[in-house]
């Protein structure tokens, strides 16, 4: 999937906002409802960016964030707090925060924020994934064949970089579905299909199919075509 985000936010309405809008934008997203559990999914699980607010339940953000860095945490983390006083950010950042940002904020600040913290993080330099002349750019969302931009949908997209994450596996219709609908499959939508056919329209108005049904088990990218294709 995309750039992975993990929101901690107690704030129902609050955490409801920033997972719609988040997702919306194409952003793989999950939410943790207070500080244990916020905390267990960061020990068990890998985020891109996250979202820690700091008065949380159970077990406050500070203490999350300080336990996080001190286990060898590494994913850069944006703190979210009603305080904006000088003390309370240098509280924050002492305590291994990449980032503050202070309620009430613009949603598009926050994206850009996210944009920056994810190209920070990324080990290798860059947030490009990449297949023969595709690629998606996922700190900045966007997609390109041959260098030229591709106009995407959000679910588009994110059916994209699931194919750039796994080049030459057979995805499988009820997985696909899952990972990208966060829904599960129920075997008579055509949801997929519309969708899959709809990416292989702008994929192929620049370059040969690389999107390929296999017959019974699912989807494939492949550079080159796959036994037992069937073109739909």
């Amino acid at each position: 999937m995309s750039i992975r985000i993990l929101v901690v936010e107690d704030d129902a309405s609050i955490a409801d906002f920033l997972v719609r809008g988040l997702q919306e934008e194409g952003y793989g997203v999950s939410h943790a409802a207070d500080g244990d559990e916020g905390r267990r999914r960061l020990q068990t699980e890998s985020w891109d960016v996250v979202l820690l607010d700091c008065w949380l339940p159970k077990t406050d953000g500070l203490t999350v964030l300080r336990q996080f860095r001190q286990e060898g945490g590494s994913s850069p983390v944006l703190l979210l707090t009603a305080r904006d006083a000088v003390a309370d950010r240098v509280r924050g950042l002492d305590s291994g925060a990449d980032d503050y940002l202070c309620k009430p904020f613009a949603f598009a600040e926050l994206l850009a924020r996210i944009r920056s913290l994810a190209r920070r993080h990324d080990r290798r330099g860059t947030t490009l994934l990449s297949y023969g002349n595709l690629s998606v750019d996922l700190a900045a969302q966007r997609a390109e064949r041959d260098k030229k931009r591709l106009d995407l949908t959000v679910k588009e997209q994110a059916l994209l970089i699931l194919f750039l994450r796994n080049p030459g596996k057979v995805l499988t219709r009820t997985s696909i579905y899952e990972q990208v609908w966060n829904e599960k499959y129920d075997g008579l939508s055509n949801t997929l299909e519309v969708h899959i056919m709809e990416l292989r329209r702008k994929l192929e108005a620049h370059g040969p199919r690389v999107i390929f049904t296999v017959r019974g088990r699912g989807y494939m990218l492949s550079d080159q075509p796959v036994p037992e294709q069937e073109q739909v």
